[in-house]
């Protein structure tokens, strides 16, 4: 089965309204339309940057106890939790590459060969 939902901790933590720090969320796969929709939004047309912020409220399906995430508390993350989080959203959204066990020839070593994808360079 599909895992389409995964669960971080963040470095830092967010703060809530409340003074609550919270640390631990989840995230669900991107679909074609999370990735699409935000372009639409004036705020993006406006600053390409608040990409990120438009798509992370997205696809964080939950932080701590609160009941959703939006893009106001998304602009109030910690600029190293945006950073961890961004990678965190490539880990699981990109496609994994080919890896295939190879030998050298001349010494008999063994090591992992990692093949890009199509269209990939």
């Amino acid at each position: 089965m599909l895992q389409t939902e995964f669960s971080f901790v963040l470095p830092k933590g967010y703060i809530d309204d409340n003074g609550v720090l919270q640390t631990d969320g989840t995230m669900r796969l991107a679909t074609a339309m999370d990735e699409i929709a935000p372009l639409r939004d004036p705020r993006v047309r406006n600053n390409e940057a608040y990409l990120v912020v438009i798509l992370l409220s997205q696809v964080i399906t939950r932080l701590g106890t609160l009941p959703r995430v939006t893009p106001a508390m998304v602009e109030r993350f910690f600029a190293g939790d945006i950073a961890y989080l961004q990678d965190f959203y490539r880990q699981i959204n990109d496609a994994d590459a080919r890896v295939e066990q190879a030998v050298c020839p001349n010494c008999g070593h063994e090591f992992d060969v990692e093949f890009p994808l199509l269209g990939e360079l």
